[in-house]
């Protein structure tokens, strides 16, 4: 479904029939709320105030506001809607106009100005045309940290983002903002992957009531899609060839090249069938992805692939794909986990753990992929 483009839409929150998902009474259903948001910038490597048309899109466990313009000049802004619930992802971007469009936003706090409870979404990244991966949009993912005075509100971001930003803790060695971060090795990658898994079974085995954030469980800072981040990042050739950034999307984007102009070969026709429908399913899921009208840059590409095959339990047909495609022996070192047969065969296992549940993403994560 083609999401609707923000200067379109402005401010709704109050007025556009948010969905409320069968939690409680016909009053909790009419019930608004005023919200205050706080946008912190980080000062020192970009423009606090963006000259382009910001927007922000605030989604919570029983509905979300809908996209609304952050007045020009403004890093604050209050509203009113129907009760959110939970908070659980931030939508934030602009539109790349004017001559200082380049955002280098460290987090998003949004409050609940009746109970007091305050959210921090984690950002860390750029947003704008030529800088990071490019992206005009990016999903943050939201923790609650405490009820807060007017006066704590803007405090509680001015941590340096290498220690309180897990978004930036895990993108650093990619796409650096200070060059110094330490890279996890292949056994704590191998951990991590097996512990995030581990914690999406446990949520599902636990009573409904008592399950917390499969959204944090999947993009949150020691979510499945940071995980196999780190896997990809592993043995990775440089991270600047001919002075231009390379993204792990882009090594998605050359298997797909490969897979759309070439005859798989299997050890028998069941096989070759397979392998077929596999590279078709993935091709259509990259294109998706590709083909969105959103501006996503290119590592929320990869979350919202993650996200996706995790949902259709696709995972375990594609990573094998990818690690034998020819693309990885010219973007990755020999060393690379995903050239270990014996690494990539026990990645398939721990994610064909996770095939009999019923993984149901946040709009938010997939808006406007049509798959």
């Amino acid at each position: 479904m083609p999401v609707e483009a923000p200067q379109e839409l402005g401010c709704r929150a109050a007025s556009s029939g948010l969905r409320l998902a069968g939690a409680g009474s016909a009053a909790a259903a009419t019930l608004v709320i005023p919200y205050r948001s706080v946008i912190i910038p980080i000062k020192k490597l970009s423009n606090a105030i963006t000259t382009s048309n910001p927007w922000i899109c605030v989604s919570g466990e029983l509905a979300d506001t809908g996209v609304m313009q952050i007045p020009k000049n403004h890093l604050e802004m209050t509203f009113e809607c129907q009760n959110l619930g939970k908070l659980t992802t931030v939508q934030i971007g602009h539109d790349n106009s004017g001559l200082l469009a380049k955002w280098l936003v460290d987090c998003v706090m949004v409050r609940n100005e009746i109970t007091g409870h305050t959210y921090k979404f984690p950002c860390g990244r750029w947003l704008g045309k030529g800088v990071d991966d490019g992206s005009l949009e990016r999903i943050l993912i939201g923790e609650l940290v405490s009820s807060t005075s007017d006066e704590e509100l803007g405090k509680q971001c001015r941590t340096p983002p290498q220690q309180k930003s897990p978004t930036v803790a895990r993108r650093l060695s990619i796409t650096s903002l200070t060059g110094k971060t330490s890279k996890p090795n292949a056994g704590q990658i191998q951990e991590g992957i097996g512990e995030a898994v581990n914690n999406i079974v446990k949520h599902f085995h636990k009573p409904e009531k008592e399950r917390g954030s499969l959204t944090i469980l999947l993009c949150g800072e020691n979510g499945l899609v940071a995980a196999l981040e780190h896997v990809f990042h592993h043995g990775f050739k440089s991270a600047r060839i001919f002075h231009k950034n390379v993204f792990i999307w882009d090594f998605i984007e050359k298997a797909v090249a490969y897979f759309e102009t070439s005859d798989q070969i299997g050890d028998n026709e069941e096989a070759l069938l397979l392998q077929r429908s596999s590279c078709k399913t993935f091709c259509h899921y990259v294109s998706a992805i590709n083909t969105a009208p959103r501006n996503i840059g290119k590592d929320g590409k990869f979350q919202i692939l993650v996200c996706l095959g995790t949902r259709d339990h696709l995972l375990p047909q594609w990573i094998p794909l990818l690690a034998e495609c020819p693309p990885i022996t010219r973007m990755y070192e020999e060393n690379a986990l995903l050239r270990d047969r014996m690494t990539v065969n026990s990645l398939i296992r721990v994610l064909q753990t996770l095939q009999d549940f019923n993984i149901i993403l946040e709009g938010s994560l997939v808006k406007g992929v049509d798959v």
